[in-house]
């Protein structure tokens, strides 16, 4: 009962038509579809100065470009082909990079794998607050409402109450149902 109550203390505001927002960043939208996600297979993105798609390597996108692009592939359910971009960015120890790779391999059903991804962004970021809603989210996953709970208590107390990594595994706390983007 007392979990109950605790969940739905947290859970509450944000359970009344909470939207469905786009992963990565906190952002509220979902990444615009590009030549990337719409015409480049596997482990290509839209080069806009080459006007083809290349490998990620020889493209002439920067990390943030690499990023945006890792979002993209992941929204559209494009994991793996995520996983070859984020490993041609240039910071590997990025917490964006990490939260991806934690990302990618829970919806690839690596859990544990991701855990160790989500921990070392966490590490490196405490106050990464994607990284712990996808955390608890995974935790969910694994039966562990407690430790998604305790990562929505860490978002709030960062003071991210009011953004999609809250509002995403507050709902999936109150729902059971988790992100798939």
């Amino acid at each position: 009962m007392r979990t109950f109550m605790i969940v739905a203390a947290l859970t509450l505001p944000f359970s009344i038509a909470t939207p469905i927002y786009a992963a990565g960043g906190g952002e509220e939208t979902a990444p615009k579809p590009t030549k990337t996600s719409k015409d480049c297979k596997g482990v290509r993105v839209w080069d806009e100065k080459k006007q083809r798609c290349v490998k990620p390597k020889k493209s002439s996108l920067d990390d943030t470009g690499l990023y945006d692009a890792v979002r993209e592939l992941a929204y559209a359910g494009r994991y793996e082909d995520a996983q070859g971009v984020l490993a041609a960015m240039s910071d590997q120890n990025d917490d964006r990079v990490l939260t991806y790779k934690g990302f990618t391999n829970r919806k690839l059903g690596n859990i544990d794998v991701a855990m160790v991804f989500y921990k070392q962004a966490l590490d490196t970021n405490p106050d990464n607050i994607l990284a712990r809603s996808y955390m608890g989210q995974g935790l969910l996953d694994q039966g562990d409402k407690i430790g998604a709970i305790a990562q929505l208590r860490e978002i709030n107390a960062r003071g991210g109450s009011d953004t999609w990594a809250a509002k995403s595994l507050s709902n999936a706390i109150a729902t059971g149902v988790t992100y798939s983007h």
